[in-house]
């Protein structure tokens, strides 16, 4: 069976059910290498060991009770981590800022509480970005996260320390939120699967105060099928929720073993967002094209769905969402440079200038969404460039506008599809040739996971990528 953190999800909740592995011990081992590592890459800014330890006790004694195994939880015993943007009652929530410090929450989200259901171990809180805003994870609250492929670069964001933890081989998946990219960004940049979710697809509730509904909750993940039974665990809708999607009667996971068809596949490469695309990348996207194409899907090229103009309605919709943070007014001062600004920027925006910019962004997302209504799915790089050096963001003079500017260089292509509320995933089909993880994106239809899961699935077993791992992991 090798080392435990070598095994994925499903591998590990299946010898937890033949009794090869018991959850404590898969808990011990992810906490110990936490303990050992996780000052290499910063990916966690809570350990909740002491409640890990108790539920993985539980687990261990609900295995022993069970006359059939096959009837716990898919994913039991299951160490995970959730992104410390989601509420866990009683578990510090400092959203990345240290004006929440000293927050601490007294409910779960939905999607927490659904995890727990599903059988999972929650061992800890993982790094974000102050309030979830930038592409990337540096705090006044704790370490950057780095991508274990290289310390020296970010993990990206804002699932950066999410990324981090399981790339690095603390645990098998995460829980990540993705507002503009914030899943497969930094699956790209630590070389895992990124999926984000459809809008709706999976509860932002009980509390959920985003009028923008730009962000959605999903999985990052070594494999398509661990993803997939991710989605499968929190893919439920709950009371309040604005969306009912329909649910593959077998489920996601079943699609990971569906041939997908032959299918018309569109790609692009000029964002909407003016940016120098890297040529190891736009490699790295040409020979995407030749493997879809040699699966037998047939590829043409297509103009991005979203336009130029398209653009500053995103920005001010997102700065707006940033003044809304429910941020107290003695503790404004605590705040990151980035932050003040987007606040600053949506604060000056009226009421009816952020109607107005967000039915004009729902007006290009539908003409979008019509404009490759023809298409099974896009193609595109996820992010232009190879991971980032560590503070290059705010290179050099620490300039918050110039900071937001090389963050929609780095990433022109992921916040469209949040616009449109698409599914999206990350595939690390690639490396540079200094070993960096390049991630190639699909979007599918809307509502359509399942038979984006059924390709990605195809892409992975054609070009494996799950025996390449960082230095790290031997540790």
């Amino acid at each position: 069976m090798g080392e435990l953190h070598d095994l994925t999800a499903l591998d590990a909740a299946a010898a937890v059910r033949r009794r090869e592995v018991s959850p404590v011990e898969l808990v011990e081992h992810a906490l110990d290498r936490i303990a050992r590592l996780d000052e290499q890459v910063g990916a966690f800014v809570t350990i909740t060991a002491d409640s890990a330890r108790t539920e993985a006790k539980a687990a261990e004694q609900a295995v022993l009770a069970a006359g059939d195994p096959g009837a716990l939880p898919r994913l039991h015993g299951v160490p995970t981590a959730i992104k410390d943007l989601n509420m866990v009652a009683g578990v510090p929530t400092k959203l990345g800022s240290a004006a929440f410090a000293d927050f601490v929450p007294d409910y779960d989200d939905n999607v927490v509480r659904l995890l727990r259901a599903a059988g999972t171990i929650s061992v800890g809180k993982t790094a974000t970005p102050e309030l979830g805003l930038p592409c990337y994870t540096e705090t006044d609250i704790g370490p950057p996260a780095r991508t274990p492929w290289d310390p020296t670069r970010t993990a990206g964001g804002s699932s950066g320390g999410a990324a981090a933890a399981v790339a690095s081989g603390f645990v098998p998946i995460t829980q990540g939120s993705d507002g503009g990219g914030s899943i497969r960004i930094p699956a790209s940049v630590c070389g895992l699967v990124g999926l984000k979710p459809s809008r709706g697809r999976v509860s932002r509730g009980p509390m959920d105060i985003d009028a923008t509904r730009l962000s959605v909750l999903g999985p990052l993940a070594r494999t398509v099928r661990d993803a997939a039974a991710f989605l499968d665990a929190v893919a439920i809708p709950q009371p309040g929720d604005p969306d009912l999607l329909l649910v593959p009667a077998d489920g996601f996971l079943a699609w990971c073993d569906r041939d997908p068809g032959r299918l018309r596949i569109g790609r692009y490469l000029v964002s909407p967002i003016q940016s120098d695309v890297d040529p190891q990348v736009r490699d790295a996207w040409e020979q995407a094209s030749e493997l879809l194409a040699s699966l037998g899907h047939a590829i043409e090229d297509i103009a991005a769905p979203i336009p130029p103009a398209a653009i500053p309605l995103f920005e001010t919709v997102w700065a707006v969402s940033a003044a809304t943070a429910p941020v107290e007014p003695g503790l404004e001062g605590r705040l990151r440079p980035l932050t003040h600004y987007l606040r600053e920027r949506g604060r000056a925006v009226t009421g009816p200038q952020f109607a107005t910019a967000l039915g004009l962004l729902n007006v290009h997302a539908r003409r979008g969404i019509a404009a490759s209504a023809h298409l099974d799915a896009v193609l595109t790089p996820t992010v232009a460039m190879l991971p980032r050096p560590v503070g290059w963001f705010q290179e050099p003079d620490g300039d918050p506008a110039q900071d937001f500017e090389r963050q929609k260089q780095f990433t022109p292509y992921t916040a469209i599809y949040n616009t449109t509320g698409q599914p999206a995933i990350s595939l690390p089909l690639y490396q540079s040739t200094e070993g960096l993880p390049i991630g190639v994106m699909l979007v599918g239809r809307p509502g359509g996971e399942a038979a984006l899961l059924s390709l990605a699935a195809q892409l992975e077993a054609a070009q494996p990528w799950h025996d390449r791992r960082p230095q790290i992991w031997s540790a």
